[in-house]
Protein backbone atom coordinates (compact mmCIF):
# COMPACT_ATOMS: atom_id res chain seq x y z
CA UNK A 1 0.00 0.00 0.00
CA UNK A 2 1.30 3.31 -1.25
CA UNK A 3 1.49 5.84 1.83
CA UNK A 4 2.98 8.36 0.26
CA UNK A 5 2.17 11.61 -2.34
CA UNK A 6 6.33 11.54 -3.25
CA UNK A 7 7.50 11.48 0.22
CA UNK A 8 8.07 8.91 3.24
CA UNK A 9 4.79 8.71 5.24
CA UNK A 10 4.71 11.66 7.99
CA UNK A 11 5.02 10.82 11.67
CA UNK A 12 2.17 11.20 13.58
CA UNK A 13 1.62 14.76 15.35
CA UNK A 14 -0.13 17.85 15.18
CA UNK A 15 -0.97 18.80 11.84
CA UNK A 16 -1.60 22.61 10.20
CA UNK A 17 -5.41 22.93 8.97
CA UNK A 18 -7.12 20.87 11.49
CA UNK A 19 -10.39 21.91 12.32
CA UNK A 20 -11.41 23.02 15.87
CA UNK A 21 -14.46 21.01 17.46
CA UNK A 22 -16.59 21.70 20.49
CA UNK A 23 -17.00 17.66 20.86
CA UNK A 24 -15.12 16.38 23.76
CA UNK A 25 -11.81 15.60 22.99
CA UNK A 26 -10.00 12.33 22.31
CA UNK A 27 -7.26 11.48 24.57
CA UNK A 28 -3.99 12.80 23.10
CA UNK A 29 -2.47 9.48 21.66
CA UNK A 30 -6.02 8.31 20.20
CA UNK A 31 -6.62 11.96 18.75
CA UNK A 32 -3.03 11.29 16.93
CA UNK A 33 -3.70 7.82 15.62
CA UNK A 34 -6.87 9.17 14.46
CA UNK A 35 -5.69 12.08 12.66
CA UNK A 36 -2.85 10.00 10.97
CA UNK A 37 -6.01 7.14 9.50
CA UNK A 38 -7.26 9.82 8.07
CA UNK A 39 -4.49 11.57 6.55
CA UNK A 40 -2.98 8.18 5.27
CA UNK A 41 -6.65 7.80 3.83
CA UNK A 42 -6.51 10.99 2.10
CA UNK A 43 -2.74 9.82 0.70
CA UNK A 44 -4.58 7.08 -1.41
CA UNK A 45 -7.55 8.80 -2.54
CA UNK A 46 -5.56 12.19 -3.73
CA UNK A 47 -2.69 9.74 -5.63
CA UNK A 48 -5.46 7.80 -7.12
CA UNK A 49 -7.70 10.22 -8.11
CA UNK A 50 -6.48 13.90 -7.99
CA UNK A 51 -7.07 16.69 -6.11
CA UNK A 52 -10.48 17.53 -8.02
CA UNK A 53 -11.66 13.77 -8.37
CA UNK A 54 -11.06 13.15 -4.57
CA UNK A 55 -13.97 13.57 -2.80
CA UNK A 56 -14.45 13.48 0.97
CA UNK A 57 -16.81 10.49 0.79
CA UNK A 58 -14.10 8.76 -0.45
CA UNK A 59 -11.18 9.75 2.16
CA UNK A 60 -13.52 9.17 4.95
CA UNK A 61 -14.09 5.25 3.10
CA UNK A 62 -10.63 4.64 2.67
CA UNK A 63 -9.66 6.08 5.76
CA UNK A 64 -11.99 3.73 7.65
CA UNK A 65 -13.95 6.75 9.39
CA UNK A 66 -17.24 8.17 9.49
CA UNK A 67 -17.80 11.09 7.42
CA UNK A 68 -18.77 12.79 10.48
CA UNK A 69 -15.61 12.38 11.98
CA UNK A 70 -13.64 13.76 9.61
CA UNK A 71 -15.35 16.96 9.06
CA UNK A 72 -14.55 17.31 12.69
CA UNK A 73 -11.19 17.26 11.38
CA UNK A 74 -11.23 18.84 8.69
CA UNK A 75 -13.66 21.20 7.03
CA UNK A 76 -13.17 21.17 3.90
CA UNK A 77 -10.97 18.88 1.33
CA UNK A 78 -8.70 22.10 0.47
CA UNK A 79 -7.43 22.00 4.00
CA UNK A 80 -7.51 18.36 4.62
CA UNK A 81 -4.88 18.51 1.11
CA UNK A 82 -3.04 21.45 2.31
CA UNK A 83 -2.76 19.38 6.08
CA UNK A 84 -1.23 16.41 4.30
CA UNK A 85 1.36 18.43 1.78
CA UNK A 86 2.62 19.94 5.25
CA UNK A 87 2.71 16.93 7.11
CA UNK A 88 4.72 14.89 3.79
CA UNK A 89 6.59 17.82 2.80
CA UNK A 90 8.02 18.81 6.91
CA UNK A 91 9.17 15.03 7.17
CA UNK A 92 10.72 15.12 3.73
CA UNK A 93 12.71 17.96 4.04
CA UNK A 94 13.71 16.99 8.00
CA UNK A 95 14.67 13.33 6.17
CA UNK A 96 16.81 14.23 3.28
CA UNK A 97 18.29 17.41 5.10
CA UNK A 98 20.18 15.72 7.45
CA UNK A 99 23.86 16.87 8.48
CA UNK A 100 26.72 15.90 11.12
CA UNK A 101 29.74 17.64 12.87
CA UNK A 102 31.90 15.34 10.33
CA UNK A 103 30.21 16.83 6.86
CA UNK A 104 33.00 19.13 5.86
CA UNK A 105 33.60 17.74 2.34
CA UNK A 106 31.47 20.28 0.43
CA UNK A 107 31.37 18.50 -2.70
CA UNK A 108 30.68 14.75 -0.95
CA UNK A 109 27.77 16.46 0.80
CA UNK A 110 25.97 18.48 -1.47
CA UNK A 111 26.10 15.60 -3.82
CA UNK A 112 24.70 13.26 -1.07
CA UNK A 113 22.05 16.01 -0.65
CA UNK A 114 21.22 16.72 -4.32
CA UNK A 115 20.89 12.57 -4.87
CA UNK A 116 18.43 12.01 -2.32
CA UNK A 117 16.18 14.92 -3.42
CA UNK A 118 16.27 14.85 -6.89
CA UNK A 119 15.72 10.65 -6.40
CA UNK A 120 12.20 11.35 -4.05
CA UNK A 121 11.44 14.53 -6.73
CA UNK A 122 11.70 12.53 -10.01
CA UNK A 123 9.66 9.54 -8.56
CA UNK A 124 6.26 9.02 -10.08
CA UNK A 125 4.04 9.32 -7.15
CA UNK A 126 5.72 12.52 -6.26
CA UNK A 127 5.40 14.38 -9.86
CA UNK A 128 2.01 13.11 -9.85
CA UNK A 129 1.80 14.95 -6.53
CA UNK A 130 3.24 17.88 -7.75
CA UNK A 131 1.13 17.95 -10.41
CA UNK A 132 -1.69 17.97 -8.39
CA UNK A 133 -0.56 20.91 -6.33
CA UNK A 134 0.51 23.03 -9.47
CA UNK A 135 -3.41 22.09 -10.66
CA UNK A 136 -5.07 23.29 -7.54
CA UNK A 137 -2.91 26.36 -6.19
CA UNK A 138 -4.76 29.31 -9.02
CA UNK A 139 -8.77 28.61 -6.88
CA UNK A 140 -6.97 27.45 -3.57
CA UNK A 141 -3.51 29.52 -3.35
CA UNK A 142 -3.25 28.30 0.28
CA UNK A 143 -2.14 24.76 -1.11
CA UNK A 144 0.76 26.82 -3.17
CA UNK A 145 1.72 28.26 0.27
CA UNK A 146 1.83 24.76 2.21
CA UNK A 147 4.02 23.41 -0.55
CA UNK A 148 6.24 26.00 -0.62
CA UNK A 149 6.48 26.77 3.10
CA UNK A 150 6.97 23.34 4.00
CA UNK A 151 8.48 22.02 1.04
CA UNK A 152 11.78 24.05 -1.00
CA UNK A 153 11.38 26.77 1.52
CA UNK A 154 11.88 24.52 4.69
CA UNK A 155 14.54 22.46 2.70
CA UNK A 156 16.68 25.93 1.30
CA UNK A 157 16.38 26.89 5.22
CA UNK A 158 18.16 23.82 6.54
CA UNK A 159 20.55 23.47 3.80
CA UNK A 160 21.50 27.25 4.28
CA UNK A 161 21.99 26.61 7.56
CA UNK A 162 24.78 23.91 7.17
CA UNK A 163 26.20 26.41 4.17
CA UNK A 164 26.25 29.20 6.84
CA UNK A 165 28.30 27.03 8.90
CA UNK A 166 30.62 26.36 5.59
CA UNK A 167 30.91 30.02 4.89
CA UNK A 168 32.04 30.98 8.39
CA UNK A 169 35.38 28.02 7.79
CA UNK A 170 36.06 29.69 4.79
CA UNK A 171 34.92 26.52 2.79
CA UNK A 172 32.41 28.44 0.61
CA UNK A 173 32.33 32.06 -0.50
CA UNK A 174 30.20 34.66 1.82
CA UNK A 175 27.06 35.56 0.25
CA UNK A 176 23.36 34.62 1.57
CA UNK A 177 23.56 31.19 2.73
CA UNK A 178 19.64 30.40 1.84
CA UNK A 179 19.72 32.09 -1.14
CA UNK A 180 22.21 29.82 -2.33
CA UNK A 181 21.02 26.68 -0.85
CA UNK A 182 17.95 27.42 -3.16
CA UNK A 183 20.15 28.07 -6.26
CA UNK A 184 22.19 24.38 -5.60
CA UNK A 185 18.40 23.05 -5.20
CA UNK A 186 17.41 25.11 -8.67
CA UNK A 187 20.93 23.54 -10.78
CA UNK A 188 19.45 20.30 -9.23
CA UNK A 189 16.77 20.52 -11.28
CA UNK A 190 17.54 22.67 -14.09
CA UNK A 191 17.26 19.73 -16.82
CA UNK A 192 16.18 15.95 -16.26
CA UNK A 193 12.94 17.01 -14.11
CA UNK A 194 11.71 19.47 -15.49
CA UNK A 195 11.48 17.10 -18.72
CA UNK A 196 10.30 14.59 -16.27
CA UNK A 197 7.97 17.14 -14.60
CA UNK A 198 6.08 17.68 -18.27
CA UNK A 199 6.21 13.70 -19.29
CA UNK A 200 8.98 14.23 -21.77
CA UNK A 201 10.91 11.21 -20.38
CA UNK A 202 10.31 8.77 -17.96
CA UNK A 203 10.70 9.03 -14.59
CA UNK A 204 12.85 7.77 -11.87
CA UNK A 205 15.88 7.40 -14.42
CA UNK A 206 18.76 7.33 -12.40
CA UNK A 207 21.35 7.70 -14.77
CA UNK A 208 20.20 10.96 -15.46
CA UNK A 209 19.66 11.90 -11.73
CA UNK A 210 23.19 11.43 -11.27
CA UNK A 211 24.42 13.17 -14.45
CA UNK A 212 22.24 16.06 -13.24
CA UNK A 213 23.49 16.64 -9.61
CA UNK A 214 27.31 16.09 -10.49
CA UNK A 215 27.05 18.77 -13.07
CA UNK A 216 25.07 20.82 -10.22
CA UNK A 217 27.54 20.36 -7.66
CA UNK A 218 30.39 21.14 -10.10
CA UNK A 219 28.97 24.56 -11.05
CA UNK A 220 27.91 25.33 -7.86
CA UNK A 221 31.31 24.44 -6.24
CA UNK A 222 33.16 26.67 -9.25
CA UNK A 223 30.72 29.51 -8.16
CA UNK A 224 30.94 29.28 -4.51
CA UNK A 225 34.54 29.34 -4.66
CA UNK A 226 36.45 30.67 -1.73
CA UNK A 227 38.51 33.05 -2.93
CA UNK A 228 42.10 31.83 -2.42
CA UNK A 229 43.84 33.20 0.11
CA UNK A 230 46.83 35.66 -0.19
CA UNK A 231 50.45 34.30 -0.40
Amino acid sequence: MKRSLGATPAPTGRVRGVAKTTSPPLPRQAAEAKLQQILDGARQVFLADGFDGASMNDIARSAGVSKGTLYVYFPSKASLFEALIRADRAYQAEQLFQFGPEDGDIGAVLTRIGLGLMRNMCRADHLAHLRMVLGAVAKYPQIGKAFFEAGPKAGAERLGAWLAEQMACGRVAKMDPILAADQFIQLCQAGYFKAALFCVVEAGDDDAIRAEVAAAVDAFRKICRPPAAPT
